[in-house]
């Protein structure tokens, strides 16, 4: 597998590359990483089953999608393919360390940079994806409060009660959930769709980086939205963010609404608390 994928760099590059180092490092919750070296260069390989390869195509994508905007860093995608069982994705290696203040700050001015970057009319994507493990479907679709509530709180919700999750009537969770959002009519905006902390880090030299997104276009306070969970971002990154695109008054009320989308998914992977967690949220979006 790693004699193949080593040859696969070459054909890329253009450069020969024969691996010399491998060694483990963290690839998320659902992967698995490495760092590759032939003496002179590093690239991070991320590593799983044969069958989620169309999972690091899209990966790949968004990535590109990002970098396009020209507005924050992402890990450039170099190639990826299945090797023997394993499918796998190669991008730049990039070496972080740890943020300072004016880092996050800039991390907010970026992301708000990405945010506003305008070329969709609707709301998706050029194809489904994942949430974590997760299928995310993506179909484009010209109504925001539509898209949200079906492909998004609807498939999960759908997923969990396949699951055993003890939930409320779906279509009386899916009325709330378009009345909320009826009458916001946001700009699409290419969102990252994965923003929790361990998805954002900064370069050793303090450039912030964000990385594993769940791309797709939709309105820009969902990722705004996920950063508060799990412990939050630091306060500079919300107030560089608010400086270059402030967010709308009524984004406090869209918040949960927003982020039942991940706790559900949770509830979808690991179970436990997470549902317990998820009807609290719908009870008060009911």
């Amino acid at each position: 597998m790693w004699n193949q994928i080593a040859e696969q760099i070459s054909q890329t590059t253009g450069l020969p590359f024969s691996l010399e180092t491998r060694r483990s490092v963290s690839g998320g919750c659902i992967n698995q990483g490495y760092a590759i070296a032939d003496g002179q260069r590093t690239y991070f390989v991320k590593i799983n089953t044969a069958s989620q390869v169309e999972m690091f195509a899209a990966e790949a994508l968004g990535l590109k999608q990002m970098y396009e905007t020209q507005s924050i860093r992402v890990p450039q995608p170099l190639t990826w393919g299945v090797a023997g069982n394993s499918s796998y994705i190669v991008m730049e290696w990039l070496e972080f360390g740890r943020g300072d203040h004016s880092s996050w700050e800039k991390m907010g001015q970026n992301l708000a940079a990405m945010h506003r970057y305008q070329r969709a009319t609707r709301f998706g994507w050029d194809c489904n994806n994942t949430i974590g493990s997760t299928p995310q479907v993506n179909d484009w679709t010209e109504n925001w409060a539509e898209f949200f509530t079906e492909h998004r709180i609807g498939f999960q919700l759908r997923l969990a009660k396949r699951r055993g999750g003890g939930f409320p009537d779906i279509g009386v969770v899916l009325d709330a959930v378009r009345e909320c959002l009826e009458d916001w009519q946001p700009q699409p905006s290419l969102v990252h769709g994965d923003l929790w902390s361990g998805n954002a880090a900064c370069t050793v030299q303090g450039e912030p980086v964000i990385l594993d997104p769940a791309t797709y276009w939709g309105d820009r306070e969902v990722d705004i939205a996920m950063t508060e969970l799990f412990g939050g971002f630091p306060a500079p990154f919300y107030r560089g963010y608010n400086q270059t695109w402030p967010l709308d008054v009524g984004y406090q009320q869209r918040k949960t609404l927003y982020n039942l989308y991940h706790i559900l998914n949770h509830f979808n992977l690991f179970g436990g608390g997470y549902g317990s967690q998820a009807n609290r949220m719908i009870q008060q979006i009911l």
